[in-house]
């Protein structure tokens, strides 16, 4: 699937193909339009399964029930052979008329029984009722806006912003999180008046009127009692279906290959279900950085392991200078995340139409620095280890950071909130030196502190890493890490599948302890304890490397002119929101090699990439 786009109230041909026409995705297999003077459906359609009859908008035989919807539904067969006991009639082989029979069969709770990723909207006729879906995780998006009694729609925010009523207008709460967190957190966007549906949400537009409430809320009741063993056996298990479920497609499938645990656990399990080689491919770069060179010797290595046709894409630094302006605009939004995904997928579109990928286990198992700094840091607050003499004992509670006690001294507080929101790119003092005095106006009473503290506030579980994990997989995960996976690959028409985040593995990781998920300083430990026998060893136990691009090594070197010019006075000027003299202060540092101010300085970078691109 593309994505999906619509409005209620009366028919705007123009409107509407206009709309359509910004789902980003280059050269769809179908598109396709519905109207009836209540609701206006469109949507652009990368076909996957049912390739000549899966054509949406789709409709039940009486014309009363209308579906467009983005995504796969992986246990569809299964719900569609149900639902014949029932007696319902199939006209083609695609989920997405199993929906609309489910729907008939179970009413809007039907979404209980989907095994997916999808945004949903449902026209029921009759009734004169919309109703949108977003799936469990967010894997993908879907966003709204309600403008002079009509409800909009869409995959995407680009096709939201150019109806002729919307304002297009910076929000500047969102703006202010932004320079902390990346990305704009949800529900919110950059633009006012526009939303996201959260992960699990459903929304119902009728009489003019919205109501939302969550179908599906992830809870972490940690089963003490269970053992390492039965842990690891339930977590393959687990992983294992969700990998042969998200094998349905009539067109081929591929696999990111990173030459990590992930990544690699996930081509293990695949090469079980394929009748014939696999396709994985990796990212490489021209320039020699340490450990990245590790990445495609481990890479390689799984190919030849599992006998896969295995492709590299090396990419150089002049690369992002020229993409960066696409990359930013498949967001619509400011973003400073990770971005590797839009040059593996220039490769992956050349030989497959689907990947699966590793994304997730890190956010259910442990493995970044504020999920390894959890328990160190409950641990020396707990045992008052800032303001005495550390035994060995202590030492062992500290993991990681048992050689590093100044820098736990510096971060820890009892709240973890506190501790999480240091990690920020602009902390809270930060920003408000950034800023201009026009800023400063806009985003006075605005705290990113306070919104880290609102996450950690509905925790529901006391474990000091799963209270981190429970955040990281509510809000990193699907305004951060799910979103460049999605837009980034579907920038290059690459649908992909991440097997980690199934909602029966999410939920099973949810009841287990953190310190099995952590345990000392090994990072993912009951993953690794799971993949053992079908990984290498060296392969399990290597070093963590994120598949992130070396931004930061190429800020001081080949992309030194760029950030200058990006960030140069008479650009800045444009929209008087920094202070230039702080702005001057962060690249002179960093380019004299006084600090490292990568982070702060990409993140400036990227806002104005895209402040250009959405406000001149």
């Amino acid at each position: 699937m593309c994505g999906i786009v619509g409005f209620t109230g009366k028919p705007d041909r123009n409107l509407l193909e206009s709309m359509n026409k910004l789902i980003h995705y280059r050269g769809p297999d179908d598109e396709g339009y519905y109207s009836d003077g209540e609701i206006n459906l469109a949507m652009r359609r990368l076909s996957i399964i049912d390739l000549s009859t899966g054509h949406q908008p789709m409709t039940n035989e009486n014309k009363d029930i209308w579906v467009v919807y983005n995504g796969e539904i992986y246990n569809f067969k299964d719900i569609r052979d149900e639902l014949i006991k029932f007696g319902h009639i199939f006209a083609t082989m695609c989920d997405t008329e199993t929906i609309i029979h489910a729907y008939e069969q179970w009413g809007e709770d039907f979404v209980h029984h989907l095994n997916g990723m999808f945004a949903i909207a449902i026209w029921n006729k009759n009734k004169k009722r919309l109703i949108l879906y977003r799936d469990r995780m967010g894997i993908k998006p879907l966003y709204y806006s309600q403008l002079n009694g009509r409800l909009l729609f869409s995959s995407e925010i680009k096709s939201l912003i150019i109806n002729p009523d919307y304002r297009k207008e910076i929000d500047f709460e969102s703006l202010h999180h932004y320079f902390s967190c990346k990305n704009v957190p949800g529900p919110k966007t950059i633009f006012k008046n526009i939303f996201s549906l959260y992960p699990g949400e459903k929304l119902v537009f009728e009489n003019n009127c919205i109501k939302k409430d969550f179908y599906w809320k992830l809870s972490f009741n940690e089963e003490i009692n269970i053992t390492e063993q039965e842990a690891s056996e339930r977590i393959l298990s687990l992983l294992d279906d969700s990998v042969k479920i998200r094998m349905v497609s009539d067109v081929p499938i591929g696999a990111y290959l990173s030459g990590g645990l992930d990544s690699s656990s996930v081509v293990a399990l695949l090469s079980r279900y394929t009748n014939g080689n696999i396709k994985t491919f990796s990212l490489g770069y021209e320039d020699d950085f340490k450990n990245k060179a590790a990445d495609l010797h481990f890479a390689r290595k799984v190919s030849k392991l599992f006998g896969t046709d295995h492709y590299e894409y090396i990419m150089s630094a002049d690369e992002i200078p020229q993409d960066i302006t696409e990359i930013i605009s498949s967001f619509s939004e400011p973003f400073s995340g990770v971005m590797s995904t839009f040059y593996l997928s220039k490769l992956i579109c050349k030989h497959v139409k689907v990947a699966l990928s590793g994304d997730g286990a890190d956010e259910l198992f442990g493995s970044y620095l504020p999920h390894r700094l959890a328990n160190p840091v409950y641990n020396f607050v707990k045992y008052n280890m800032g303001n005495r003499q550390l035994t060995e004992q202590d030492l062992e509670l500290l993991g990681n950071f048992k050689d590093n006690i100044e820098y736990l001294k510096k971060i820890s507080n009892k709240d973890d909130w506190v501790w999480r929101s240091k990690l920020a790119v602009f902390n809270e003092t930060e920003k408000q030196n950034l800023y201009s005095e026009y800023l400063k106006n806009q985003i006075n009473g605005f705290d990113t502190d306070q919104l880290y503290k609102s996450y950690f506030d509905k925790s529901t579980t006391t474990d000091p890493l799963n209270r981190i994990l429970e955040c990281d997989l509510k809000a990193l995960l699907p305004d951060q890490v799910l979103a460049f996976v999605d837009r980034l690959s579907m920038a290059h028409s690459i649908e992909v599948r991440p097997p980690f985040l199934d909602y029966r593995l999410v939920e099973f990781s949810a009841k287990l302890p953190g310190n099995i998920k952590i345990k000392g300083m090994r990072v993912k430990h009951i993953l690794k304890e799971a993949v053992k026998g079908i990984l290498p060893d060296d392969l399990i136990d290597r070093p963590k490397e994120g598949f992130v691009l070396p931004v930061n090594q190429w800020i001081l070197s080949k992309l030194d002119k760029f950030i200058m010019d990006t960030l140069s006075p008479d650009k800045l000027k444009k929209h008087n929101f920094f202070d230039l003299n702080i702005v001057n202060s962060l690249l002179k540092s960093h380019f004299n090699r006084q600090a490292d101010h990568s982070a702060k300085l990409w993140n400036l970078v990227c806002f104005q990439v895209w402040f250009e691109t959405y406000f001149e």
